[in-house]
């Protein structure tokens, strides 16, 4: 989760989204330590309202309404919305967050924190 633009941004809210989910590692060992992982891609028009889906649309995320479809906000000060909005807002503005992140804006796919843990016999 870390790894995602976000977190340079709001990394209070993908803190909480760590916080709330076991290791995978910890899944796995529930599922009887035989299996598979794997990331599941998240295609750059995904309709979802998970944090991840916006990955090349950093816009969507300055609409509240597309922030509170991902509970992790919720759990986070004002402070920190306020702060978030207004820095994407600038780096928008100003090109810098293109200048870091804007090859995402073409890329298909992005293989994030979205898994399938899978169980085999």
């Amino acid at each position: 989760m870390r790894d995602f633009w976000l977190y340079a941004y709001a990394p209070e809210v993908l803190d909480t989204e760590a916080r709330r989910y076991p290791p995978i590692g910890d899944m796995a060992a529930a599922l009887g330590g035989t299996g598979t992982i794997r990331t599941v891609p998240i295609p750059l028009d995904c309709t979802d309202g998970f944090n991840e889906a916006h990955y090349g649309r950093p816009e969507l995320l300055l609409d509240p309404a597309a922030r509170q479809a991902c509970s992790a906000w919720s759990f986070v000060d004002d402070d920190v919305r306020e702060h978030f909005d207004r820095t994407l807002r600038r780096d928008l503005a100003s090109g810098a967050w293109d200048e870091r992140f804007g090859h995402l804006r073409t890329q298909p796919t992005y293989e994030g924190s979205l898994v399938i843990v899978r169980a085999t016999p």
